[in-house]
């Protein structure tokens, strides 16, 4: 089965309060949001992180938003202040997430390696190439 990273799919942003950090993560197209439901988990999550989330990491699903929102638990030890990254607020750890892989021969159209469904690329004037 081949597997995809989630920048092909989707985007992120994230945020910090002390020692937690939030991501929420957002598909490019609407049916790709239940494949998102089923294959990034809090558990994959927490599990793609590693020790980075020192706690557990919770997830909400926004369906009329079409987005997942993860709480980070223990991620900013000491909150900002203390953090000695150059990273303090966690900003990047939204790309982090879109380095995760799931799966990609479910249902619906399957992505290429440019991440185009069924091997078409969308112009930002909607044009085919």
């Amino acid at each position: 089965m081949a597997r995809i990273k989630l920048y092909r799919l989707a985007h992120s942003r994230s945020g910090d309060k002390g020692e937690i950090t939030s991501i929420s993560l957002f598909p490019y197209r609407e049916e790709d949001y239940d494949r998102l439901c089923r294959q990034v988990t809090g558990e994959a999550v927490k599990r793609h992180f590693g020790a980075i989330v020192r706690g557990r990491v919770d997830r909400y699903e926004l369906p009329d938003l079409q987005a997942l929102h993860f709480v980070l638990h223990g991620t900013r030890p000491g909150g900002v202040a203390a953090a000695l990254d150059l990273d303090a607020h966690g900003k990047s750890l939204s790309w982090a997430l879109l380095q995760m892989e799931i799966e990609t021969a479910e249902d619906g159209p399957e992505i290429d390696r440019e991440g185009r469904a069924d091997g078409k690329h969308q112009e930002h004037g909607g044009e085919e190439d």
